[in-house]
């Protein structure tokens, strides 16, 4: 099986990188930071592909899916794996370019990702894109506009894409991860209920996308709290939230 992956460097995408390769599979990995992905893939059995490439590069991230195509023939996982966070707010005329970076990594890097490989899974009628969401995406949090928004925007776009290709047996599944330790989570001044190790959550993200379902929180506690957070009315939310910790201001 061969399996294409962004944002393989660290967090999310190494744990991932790691299970797949652990499988015997193919991966085609691609990152901005070429050094850490050396260092990944030298930890890794079997060959595979690395590609030193920014996602929000579009017309390289589409070379290096190219190439991964042509080298590996047939590609069944497409994971979009690539995400920032940072918190912001909409008065500090600076952070609109923290929001800018956030939509662009998070939210069209994807679309970028997926785009080289939808016509090639539907000649193949087979294959499954994995777009990664967040908890944080169900509901708005207080600093997080930008990271909230935009993981909302993975959820709704990928439902979208689910029912667009549903009709040539292409399926598309959405990852929404609790607090996973990473890099990222590491950064958060507040703690962080259900943190989950990113290779426990590569095991249960990896079942998840065999199984092709269409929506995953994990863990799964997370994903009870997700629907109680969205179940409260309005008045209830803001009492509950408006006082929630935050994630510092900060370039992502």
């Amino acid at each position: 099986m061969a399996v294409f992956i962004t944002g393989a460097s660290s967090g999310l995408g190494a744990a991932l990188a790691r299970h797949y390769a652990a499988q015997g599979h193919v991966l085609g990995l691609l990152a901005r930071r070429g050094e850490r992905l050396r260092e990944l893939v030298a930890t890794l059995s079997g060959v595979h592909h690395l590609y030193v490439v920014d996602v929000c590069d579009r017309p390289a991230l589409h070379a290096a899916a190219a190439d991964f195509i042509q080298q590996a023939g047939r590609v069944d996982i497409v994971i979009a794996s690539a995400g920032i966070s940072a918190g912001t707010l909409t008065e500090q005329k600076d952070d609109f370019a923290v929001f800018k970076a956030i939509f662009d990594t998070n939210v069209f890097a994807t679309v970028s990702t997926f785009e080289p490989f939808v016509s090639h899974m539907k000649q193949a009628r087979a294959g499954t894109l994995v777009g990664i969401a967040s908890v944080a995406g169900v509901r708005g949090l207080p600093g997080a506009g930008a990271y909230s928004a935009s993981k909302s925007a993975v959820t709704t776009y990928c439902e979208s894409l689910r029912l667009e290709l549903k009709p040539f047996d292409v399926g598309v599944v959405t990852i929404a991860p609790g607090y996973i330790n990473t890099e990222m989570t590491a950064k958060n001044p507040y703690s962080m209920p259900f943190l989950l190790e990113a290779d426990v959550f590569a095991t249960r993200a990896a079942r998840a996308i065999a199984q092709e379902q269409s929506y995953t929180v994990i863990p799964w506690q997370m994903g009870v709290v997700g629907k109680i957070m969205r179940a409260l009315p309005n008045w209830v939310y803001d009492r509950l939230a408006v006082n929630a910790p935050r994630k510092p201001r900060q370039n992502p």
